[in-house]
């Protein structure tokens, strides 16, 4: 077996079957805590482009997913499946960071470690939920947004920091309650605390976002506020939206300036 965190992160990240992969990130995850694995590079590492993945869902463009109104099972349904497909892809992008980033201390580590963690307890939650509804992941369409998103974020930690935890997971945060919403009306209050659940961990996840452009920041004696517009105004213009949870986005490390420009934002979209 490998001991350091490069390899195991690759191998988590290469695993297709989501059982597998989850079983193999929770196995990095207490390796890692423990001290069993190494921050040494092993010679010939080799790039990815691709994660590993299920022959199912079947992935398509997002005007081809199944609507997900709650007036139906199955609307109900394809909106959790759409959860799903999040968070395991979520498990990837939180491997990737401690894969593909290598000139970083090691608290940086620590925290995608983690959160790769979670997300792999975040994807078990709704997949069991998914179940009693009556169906399983794979079951509805999805589509690879989320990917696209890492592979343009491949050569700069502090891209990836702006743009993933910061603008999508942070979009998560603002979504989330009036997702919870929908289903408490819905009758459905085992998935309102599966959604609770995930949405206190996801704050978390963004201020390491936050933490991490901040350092890098730093490193490069940047402006981490104005860096993190630029960025977001280059590479995603038109991705905020209202509503914004303010008090979540304070938890995970907006400053009260970023708040007003991102409603600023809102505004113009």
């Amino acid at each position: 077996m490998t001991d350091d965190l490069f390899s195991r992160a690759l191998e988590a990240l290469q695993a297709s079957d989501p059982d597998r992969k989850v079983e193999l990130t929770q196995r990095q995850a207490t390796d890692w805590q423990a001290g069993r694995l190494e921050l040494d590079v092993p010679p010939n590492l080799p790039e990815l482009t691709r994660p590993g993945r299920p022959s199912r869902p079947v992935l398509v463009p997002p005007r081809r997913l199944t609507k997900r109104g709650m007036g139906s099972l199955r609307g109900r349904q394809a909106l959790l499946h759409a959860v799903a497909h999040i968070e395991f892809n979520a498990i990837d992008l939180a491997l990737d960071a401690a894969f593909r980033f290598r000139d970083m201390p090691k608290a940086f580590y620590d925290d995608w470690v983690q959160v790769a963690l979670e997300e792999a307890g975040h994807f078990l939650l709704v997949r069991r939920r998914l179940r009693r509804l009556g169906c399983d992941y794979g079951d509805f369409p999805a589509h690879d947004g989320l990917w696209s998103l890492a592979l343009e974020t491949a050569r700069d930690p502090l891209l990836r920091m702006a743009l993933v935890p910061r603008v999508m997971e942070a979009r998560g945060l603002d979504v989330t309650p009036g997702m919870i919403e929908r289903f408490r009306e819905a009758g459905d209050p085992e998935t309102v605390d599966v959604l609770g659940a995930i949405l206190r961990d996801e704050v978390g996840h963004v201020r390491a976002g936050s933490r991490w452009l901040r350092f890098l920041c730093e490193r490069r004696s940047l402006d981490p506020e104005t860096t993190y517009f630029d960025l977001l105004e280059r590479h995603l213009p038109g991705t905020v939206r209202h509503p914004l949870h303010c008090e979540a986005r304070r938890q995970a490390g907006f400053s009260e300036s970023e708040l007003i420009r991102l409603e600023l934002l809102c505004e113009r979209s």
